[in-house]
């Protein structure tokens, strides 16, 4: 057993599982404490290499491409320190994190672990359900729908659209940019029905406009990447994902699944009928109508609020 502890988080190796786990201090990011403990096999792995530094170093661990799901719903994009898979360590512990590298480095050897991308993800992410709340809205995944609901902050146009639900099966990726302090984020869900052009963050019925707290916002990649988790692999040939897409449309009414039990042990519950459906979308349009009527929505946007309350029928 390879381990070292640090103020900033714990990473123990047993030859075949990289386990770590984030600090308690306070100086460790609330997305990594929320995040919580990783689980990473030595088949997810690339490399480690230990940085040493004047003050303190750096041991991080590099993953395969298209291993995570974390790694692929963020695209390189989380802040540093909110980065999981590297641990701020010690001068006077530089031997100890050298010793757990290179033993990350020999088991990769003994292993004779591929270096190609990853053919499907080798780590689950993050458990579901999850919600976080954001400046923009609250959102919500139970592994088959996506929920979110506005807060009442958020632009006119999202709030007049009511909350939004988007199956898996109607999604075709997920778009994350960190709010940076200096530049809003956003979080964005790009279904079937989106057409070429979209509107910005801040009216898009399908994105969170993330502009408010940075530690806070940042937790909408824990949602990003459950989902993405659950989306077919980037490496699924068109074939192969219109399959897996198919498969889901048949369970996208059923209640969601708790992890490990069998399908046929849950109860789906009662279908909402369709003409229900019709209802509700008669009624939204016509309290959009009136809206526009009022003069409180402009043409352009009863233009888009009506596209999006559409396709999200």
């Amino acid at each position: 057993m390879a381990e070292i502890i640090q103020r900033d988080g714990t990473w123990a190796f047993d030859g075949s599982t990289v386990r770590i786990t984030p600090g308690l201090h306070r100086s460790v990011p609330l997305f990594r404490q929320t995040y919580g403990e990783i689980a990473v096999p030595i088949e997810a792995v690339a490399g480690a290499v230990y940085e040493p530094e004047r003050k303190r170093g750096r041991l991080r661990l590099r993953l395969r491409e298209g291993a995570d799901p974390l790694l692929q719903a963020t695209g390189g994009r989380l802040p540093e320190a909110a980065d999981p898979y590297r641990l701020a360590v010690d001068v006077d512990r530089s031997g100890i994190a050298e010793y757990v590298a290179e033993e990350i480095r020999r088991a990769l050897l003994l292993e004779q672990v591929s270096v190609e991308p990853a053919a499907s993800y080798l780590l689950p992410g993050p458990p579901v359900p999850v919600s976080v709340r954001s400046s923009d809205g609250t959102v919500s995944f139970d592994g088959t729908r996506v929920r979110i609901d506005w807060s009442d902050t958020s632009d006119r146009v999202k709030r007049a659209t009511g909350p939004r639900i988007i199956g898996v099966p109607d999604l075709v990726r997920v778009e994350w940019l960190p709010n940076s302090g200096y530049e809003d984020g956003c979080l964005r869900f790009v279904t079937r029905d989106a057409g070429p052009s979209r509107p910005p963050a801040e009216k898009d019925p399908f994105a969170l406009d993330l502009w408010g707290s940075t530690r806070r916002d940042l937790l909408t990649a824990l949602v990003a990447t459950a989902v993405v988790a659950r989306l077919p692999h980037p490496s699924a040939g068109a074939d192969e994902r219109v399959a897996q897409n198919g498969a889901r449309d048949g369970a996208q009414d059923a209640a969601p699944v708790p992890l490990g039990a069998p399908r046929d042990a849950v109860d789906p519950g009662p279908r909402v009928p369709r003409q229900d459906h019709h209802d509700v979308l008669l009624r939204r349009l016509r309290e959009l109508g009136e809206l526009h009527r009022d003069g409180v929505l402009t043409d352009e946007e009863f233009a888009v609020t009506k596209a999006a309350v559409l396709r999200g029928f």
